[in-house]
C-alpha cells in the first residue's frame, strides 16, 4: 500500500510541461518545475491494495492465432484526451491512446490521473488486465498520471520508460511490474506469426526527453506521439529511418499551441517531405494548428479526440 502511493506522489510530481496554453482546460494541472528525483512530497491518499506478482515477459509470450480480419488490422483507441470526441467520456488534459494488434494490446501514456483513465476504458468496454504493454513518451504527469491507478487494479505490463526518467520514479515502478529503459530506437513487440511489429524511436530531445510508439500495419507506419517536445516533425522522421517504410499516419500530441503559423506550415511540408499521408492530431496540437493540418490535408485529416478509434486494415481507415 505504501509503494503504491508513493507512485501516485511521483505522478503528481511529474505534472509538468505539456499544460494548455491556447486552449484553456483543466487550470489545475498547470505546469510546475520538474523535480529532481530527490524531491519529497507529502501526499494523502487512501490506503489501496497492490498484489505482488510479476508480469511474463513479452518476449517469451506464446502468440495465440487469431481470425484472418483481426491478424490484418491494428486499432487505435485514444482513451484519454481534452479533446471532446464520444460525449459518453470525460475529457482531461493529457494523452493516452490504447493500441490492439489481434495478438497484443499496448498503452502508450496512461493520461493525467487514474479515474479518468479507467472510467473511459470502462465505457470503451477496455479491459485494464488485458494490457501487454504500457510505453511512456516523456516524464510529465498528464501523461504518466494514470499509471498508478492503472497498477491499482492488479495488471502487471511490462512498462517501457526512457532511461532519463526519474530515478525514483522507476524504482517504484520496478517495485510493481517489470520495467524496461529505452535509449535508442528499439522493437518493442518483435514480428511474430501472428502480430505485427511495434517500436519505439528511442529517446530524443534535450531538456524534455521523450519517445514516440512507431506501428507497423497494413498501410504503413503509424507514428503515435504524446507531446512531441523535441519536434514532431523529427520524432517522424526518426521513425521512418530506424524502422523503414512509408508513414501512412502521424497521430497524437504535436506541441503546437503556442507555434507560429509559419512554425506550423513549416512541419507540414516536412510532413509531405516524408510522405506522410495521413494526421490525426490532438492533445496539445492547439486549435489553430488543427486547423492548418485540416486544410492541408483535407480528406486525409483525421478529426480526433477522446474516445476517436482509428482501425486500419489493408490500407483503409474504419
Amino acid at each position: 500500500m505504501r509503494r503504491a502511493r508513493t507512485l501516485m506522489v511521483l505522478a503528481i510530481l511529474l505534472v509538468v510541461g505539456c499544460a494548455p496554453q491556447i486552449e484553456t482546460v483543466l487550470p489545475t494541472l498547470m505546469p510546475s518545475p520538474l523535480p529532481t528525483p530527490t524531491t519529497v512530497l507529502t501526499v494523502s491518499t487512501a490506503p489501496v491494495a497492490v498484489t505482488t506478482e510479476t508480469s511474463t515477459p513479452l518476449s517469451t509470450a506464446t502468440p495465440q492465432p487469431t481470425s484472418t480480419e483481426e491478424v490484418k488490422s491494428v486499432t487505435f483507441t485514444i482513451v484519454y484526451d481534452n479533446n471532446d470526441y464520444d460525449e459518453r467520456l470525460r475529457t482531461a488534459w493529457g494523452f493516452a491512446c490504447l493500441v490492439e494488434t489481434g495478438e497484443a494490446t499496448i498503452l502508450f501514456d496512461t493520461g493525467g490521473d487514474g479515474p479518468t483513465l479507467l472510467g473511459n476504458m470502462d465505457t470503451l468496454g477496455l479491459d485494464p488486465l488485458e494490457i501487454d504493454a504500457i510505453v511512456l513518451s516523456h516524464a510529465h504527469g498528464d501523461h504518466t498520471g494514470g499509471l498508478a491507478g492503472l497498477l491499482d487494479t492488479g495488471a502487471r505490463p511490462t512498462v517501457y520508460v526512457p532511461a532519463a526518467f526519474p530515478a525514483s520514479f522507476k524504482n517504484e515502478v520496478r517495485s510493481h511490474t517489470e520495467l524496461v529503459e529505452v535509449s535508442g530506437p528499439m522493437e518493442i513487440l518483435p514480428r511474430m506469426l501472428f502480430i505485427r511489429s511495434v517500436h519505439t524511436t528511442g529517446e530524443m530531445g534535450a531538456s524534455i526527453v521523450e519517445q514516440a510508439l512507431v506501428v507497423e500495419t497494413e498501410a504503413g507506419l503509424v507514428v503515435v506521439t504524446g507531446c512531441a517536445h523535441p519536434g514532431v516533425e523529427k520524432l517522424a522522421r526518426r521513425a521512418k529511418e530506424s524502422v523503414g517504410g512509408e508513414i501512412y499516419l502521424v497521430m497524437g500530441g504535436f506541441h503546437l499551441s503556442s507555434a507560429s503559423r509559419q512554425r506550423i506550415e513549416s512541419i507540414i511540408a516536412d510532413f509531405r517531405e516524408l510522405g506522410v499521408q495521413r494526421v490525426a492530431p490532438c492533445h496539445c496540437t492547439g486549435d489553430q494548428a488543427r486547423q492548418m493540418f485540416s486544410d492541408a490535408f483535407g480528406k486525409d485529416y483525421i478529426p480526433a479526440g477522446v474516445g476517436r478509434v482509428i482501425t486500419i486494415g489493408a490500407g483503409e481507415v474504419e
